[in-house]
C-alpha cells in the first residue's frame, strides 16, 4: 500500500507540475499507469491510483484554471476523463492476455487516442464559445480556444508521456521478470 501511496502522490504532483508549465501541459503519467496497471499488476486496488490521482488533481485544477482565466471544468469532462481512464484499464485487460510489444504500443495508442476524442467532443459539445457544428468540433479538435494553446498541442503531449510512460512501466516490469526468472517480453525466446 505504500507503493500505491507514493504513486498517488507523484502522479498528482507531476500533474499539478505539468499543468503550471505551459510546455509540458498534459504530459502526465497518469493514463500509462491505468493501463499498465491492468497489464502488470495483480492487486487490483492499484488500480484505484489512478483515478485517485485525477480526481485530487482534477480538483486542483479546476480552481487553478477558475482562478486564472475564468475556466472551469464542469462534472460531465470530469466524468468523461474518468470513462477514459476506465477504458484504458479494459484495453490494459485485454492487451494482458495476450501480451507483445506491439501490443502494448497499440493498447496505449488506442488509449491515447480514445481520450483526446471524448474530451474535446465533451468539451465541444459543453462549451458555448464552440459552434455546434462540423466546425465546431473540429474546431474543439485542432485549434480549441483562442487563448489556450492549440488542443493537438495537448494531444501531442499526451500521446508523448503516455507512451514513454507506459515504455518505462514495462521495462521496468519485463526486466523485473527476467530478474526472477519470469517469462519476460525481453527475451523473444519466451514469447510464443
Amino acid at each position: 500500500m505504500l507503493i500505491a501511496a507514493l504513486l498517488l502522490v507523484l502522479a498528482c504532483g507531476y500533474r499539478v507540475v505539468a499543468a503550471l508549465t505551459p510546455d509540458l501541459a498534459n504530459f502526465s503519467p497518469l493514463m500509462a499507469i491505468a493501463f499498465c496497471g491492468a497489464v502488470y499488476l495483480g492487486r487490483r486496488k492499484l488500480w484505484l491510483v489512478p483515478f485517485a490521482a485525477l480526481l485530487l488533481s482534477d480538483l486542483f485544477l479546476d480552481r487553478y484554471y477558475a482562478a486564472q482565466f475564468g475556466y472551469h471544468w464542469d462534472a460531465s469532462g470530469m466524468v468523461v476523463r474518468t470513462l477514459a481512464f476506465a477504458a484504458a484499464v479494459a484495453i490494459g485487460f485485454a492487451v494482458a492476455r495476450r501480451k507483445s510489444w506491439l501490443n502494448l504500443a497499440s493498447g496505449i495508442l488506442g488509449a491515447s487516442v480514445l481520450f483526446y476524442l471524448a474530451t474535446n467532443t465533451v468539451s465541444w459539445a459543453g462549451d458555448v464559445a464552440y459552434a455546434k457544428s462540423a466546425a465546431g468540433w473540429w474546431q474543439a479538435m485542432t485549434i480549441g480556444h483562442p487563448e489556450f494553446p492549440p488542443t493537438l498541442f495537448f494531444f501531442r503531449n499526451s500521446l508523448v508521456s503516455d507512451l514513454l510512460f507506459t515504455g518505462a512501466f514495462a521495462l521496468a516490469m519485463e526486466w523485473a521478470a527476467l530478474r526472477r526468472a519470469q517469462p519476460t517480453l525481453l527475451r523473444t525466446a519466451d514469447v510464443t
